[in-house]
C-alpha cells in the first residue's frame, strides 16, 4: 500500500526535476552562447563535457551505491545537497541580463523576429542535427545498459560498466573539442561526429561479437559528444536574436531527450531493442548531410566575427536566406 501511495509523489517529484533541468540548462546554453560570443572561442563542448563528466561520475557513484545496498532516498538525498551547493557557488557568476538583452533588442524589432527565426532554413538544419544527436545521446543514457544486457548478453554489472565507457568516450570527446574546433570548421566536426555515431551504431546494431558491439559504444559516445554543443554554437551565431536562436534549437534538443527513449522503448518491446537502433541510425546518418548548416568557422575565425557584432548582425539576413 505504501509503495502505491508514493509512486504519485515521486512521479511528481521527477516531473519537477524534469522541467527544472531542462529549463536551466537552455538557459545555460544561452549563457555559453554568450561567453562565446564575448571570448571569440569555443566554449559550449567543454561545458557540456563537464555535463558528461557528471554523468560519469553519478553513474560510477550509482554502481558503488548499489554495490553497498545503500538505501536510495539517502543516495538522492546527499545528490541534491552537492548539486544544491555547486549551483549556489555557481549562480553568483552568470549576469543578471543574460539573454535579455539579445532577445529584446528593440521595441519595434522584438515583434517579428519570432517568426524570422522559426523560417530561417539554416537553422532548422541546425536544429535536425541537435535532435539526431540528442537522440544518439538520450538513446544511450537510457537503454545502453539494458540493450548489452538483452541484445548482447552481457551481464548487468557489465552492462552498467559499458554505459560507463560510452560517458566517458562523450567526456574525452567534448573536452577535446576546443583542439578540434580550432583546426576544422564546425561543419567537419559535425560530419566526423555523426559518421563516428553512424559506425558505433553499426557495429552495436548489427555486429553479433559481443566485444566488438562493447568497443563500437566508445565510436558511438565519441560521435554524439560534439554534434549537439557544435550545432548549438552554430545557431548562437546564425543571425540575430541569439536568445531566441539557441534557445529553440536547445528546446529541440530536449524534446528529443524526452520523447526519443519513450519511443525507442516501445519499438524495443515489438522489435527488440538492437532492431529499434535503426531509427537512431537512420537519424545521425541524416546529420551527417545536414553538416553543412553547422558553418565554416572554427574558432580561429571567432574573434574576427566577435569584434564588429553590430555591423556582422546587419550583414546576416542576406546570408540567412541563402540557407
Amino acid at each position: 500500500g505504501s509503495a502505491r501511495a508514493s509512486a504519485p509523489l515521486v512521479t511528481a517529484g521527477l516531473c519537477l526535476f524534469g522541467v527544472g533541468a531542462g529549463a536551466g540548462e537552455v538557459a545555460i546554453n544561452v549563457d555559453g552562447a554568450d561567453v562565446e560570443r564575448i571570448t571569440g572561442r569555443p566554449v559550449l563542448p567543454t561545458l557540456h563535457g563537464c555535463f558528461s563528466l557528471g554523468t560519469v561520475v553519478g553513474a560510477l557513484a550509482g554502481m558503488a551505491a548499489t554495490v553497498a545496498a545503500f538505501p536510495a532516498h539517502w543516495h538522492l538525498s546527499a545528490v541534491a545537497v552537492v548539486a544544491a551547493g555547486i549551483f549556489t557557488y555557481a549562480i553568483g557568476a552568470v549576469p543578471a541580463g543574460t539573454g535579455i538583452r539579445a532577445a529584446l533588442p528593440a521595441p519595434g524589432s522584438a515583434g517579428p523576429s519570432k517568426p524570422q527565426v522559426w523560417r530561417d532554413r539554416r537553422l532548422l538544419l541546425i536544429g535536425a542535427i541537435v535532435l539526431a544527436m540528442a537522440l544518439a545521446e538520450g538513446a544511450a543514457n537510457d537503454w545502453l545498459p539494458l540493450l548489452m544486457v538483452d541484445g548482447h548478453g552481457l551481464d548487468a554489472a557489465a552492462g552498467s560498466l559499458v554505459y560507463v565507457g560510452f560517458a566517458a568516450a562523450m567526456t574525452l570527446g567534448r573536452f577535446g573539442g576546443t583542439f578540434f574546433l580550432s583546426r576544422h570548421s564546425r561543419a567537419t566536426v559535425v560530419r566526423a561526429s555523426a559518421v563516428s555515431g553512424a559506425l558505433g551504431l553499426c557495429l552495436v546494431i548489427f555486429s553479433d561479437n559481443t566485444v566488438v558491439a562493447a568497443a563500437a559504444v566508445l565510436f558511438w559516445g565519441l560521435g554524439a559528444s560534439l554534434g549537439f554543443p557544435v550545432a548549438l554554437s552554430a545557431a548562437g551565431d546564425s543571425g540575430p536574436d541569439e536568445t531566441a536562436r539557441v534557445g529553440l534549437v536547445a528546446t529541440i534538443g530536449y524534446i528529443a531527450f524526452l520523447v526519443g527513449p519513450p519511443t525507442l522503448g516501445f519499438l524495443g518491446d515489438h522489435y527488440g531493442l538492437r532492431p529499434a537502433m535503426v531509427v537512431v541510425l537512420a537519424f545521425v546518418a541524416a546529420a551527417a548531410f545536414a553538416a553543412p548548416a553547422a558553418g565554416t568557422r572554427g574558432s580561429r575565425h571567432h574573434g574576427a566575427d566577435t569584434r564588429a557584432p553590430a555591423e556582422h548582425a546587419a550583414k546576416r539576413p542576406a546570408q540567412r536566406t541563402e540557407g
